[in-house]
């Protein structure tokens, strides 16, 4: 017997209130449930995984807005106008939107889901996809407010990422150019569904219904991925990590790969990578904070929900194997060559 959708969604919707309530308003009674639950470090686990969900949540809720926005007003010939027929002003294009959208790695995904289901090219949706967490102004305040004594890990952040995205949305133009990469949801059905205005539904009612359900579509998978980021986080051996900390090609994997399993919010990261400076080299500080907005644990789940397998391994490589090679050149630089 399976549990339908909508008693499935009620039911994540009353635990994640219930864990809300236990974080503000727990005293030592209704704790005690949860210490008897969760013993040892399996606590420090429920702990970390609170905290990066309750530190996602309102990206998550700006991104559902948004792509619900998208869906009830941006319409497929508005997407034809102003996204240029043309690879690299389409990906130059998003590069420009990604500066203008205020929203980190949680939020995007859905986003760019929903763009290009409304006819915005791959490549330049691919372009977004990584830019948008990087290059907003809110990333931006705070790398620079991380960095001040440091400018060329500031600036480079910036250009590592700029060129990183258009290497990407290179790569997906000649991969995926005629393919349709998104993969069918069966939340789609119900996001589609037109307005009924017979019945008085507004567009402003339209985007608070299309808002729950994109929450729950992308909340429900990225729980998961939570999760498992926070027991990695808690399971990690910190020591693997200083001992490569000035070895330039070890230093930067174990950074990149620190990023990754962290799955901090691209806001705050840059502060994290601050305070490993003095141990790391600037390449590597420079993986860990292009690296991690763009692909970490718990965005993986969020894309194999949106996106096809193969798009995601591609994806995934290229991002890997480029991050990896543009740190490498710009810490080699830093040092004077």
């Amino acid at each position: 017997m399976t549990i339908s959708s909508p008693i499935k969604d009620i039911f994540l919707y009353g635990l994640f209130l219930f864990i809300v309530y236990l974080f503000f308003f727990g005293n030592d009674e209704s704790l005690q449930i949860i210490r008897v639950i969760f013993q040892g470090e399996w606590r420090t686990v429920f702990v970390v995984f609170l905290g990066i969900l309750l530190e996602a949540l309102p990206f998550i809720v700006i991104g559902a807005l948004m792509a619900s926005v998208i869906q009830i007003f941006i319409t497929e010939e508005i997407i034809q106008k102003f996204i240029p027929k043309r690879p690299i002003p389409a990906m130059i294009t998003a590069l420009i939107g990604a500066a203008i959208l205020p929203v980190c790695e949680c939020a995007i995904i859905p986003v760019v889901r929903r763009l290009i289901q409304k006819g915005m090219p791959v490549h330049a949706g691919t372009v977004l996809l990584i830019g948008a967490p990087i290059l907003n102004f809110v990333v931006f305040g705070s790398t620079f407010y991380a960095f001040q004594r440091q400018p060329e890990i500031f600036y480079g952040r910036f250009i590592l990422c700029v060129m990183t995205a258009l290497i990407a949305g290179t790569v997906i133009y000649v991969s995926f150019n005629k393919t349709n990469i998104l993969k069918f949801n069966t939340d789609d059905l119900t996001l589609q569904r037109p307005l009924n205005q017979n019945r008085g539904a507004s567009k402003l009612k339209g985007v608070l219904h299309h808002t729950c359900q994109e929450f729950f579509a992308v909340g429900k998978v990225f729980i998961i991925g939570a999760f498992l980021a926070s027991i990695a986080q808690v399971y990690v051996q910190q020591s693997m990590l200083i001992e490569t900390a000035k070895e330039p090609v070890n230093s930067t994997i174990m950074m990149m790969a620190f990023a990754f399993i962290l799955s901090l919010c691209s806001e705050a990261d840059a502060f994290v990578a601050a305070s490993l400076g003095h141990v790391f080299l600037p390449g590597a500080i420079l993986g860990f904070l292009v690296y991690g907005p763009i692909m970490d644990l718990k965005n993986v789940f969020v894309m194999l929900s949106s996106f096809k397998v193969r798009f995601v391994l591609l994806f995934f490589l290229v991002i890997t194997i480029t991050v990896f090679g543009l740190s490498l050149l710009a810490g080699h630089l830093i040092n004077g060559g």
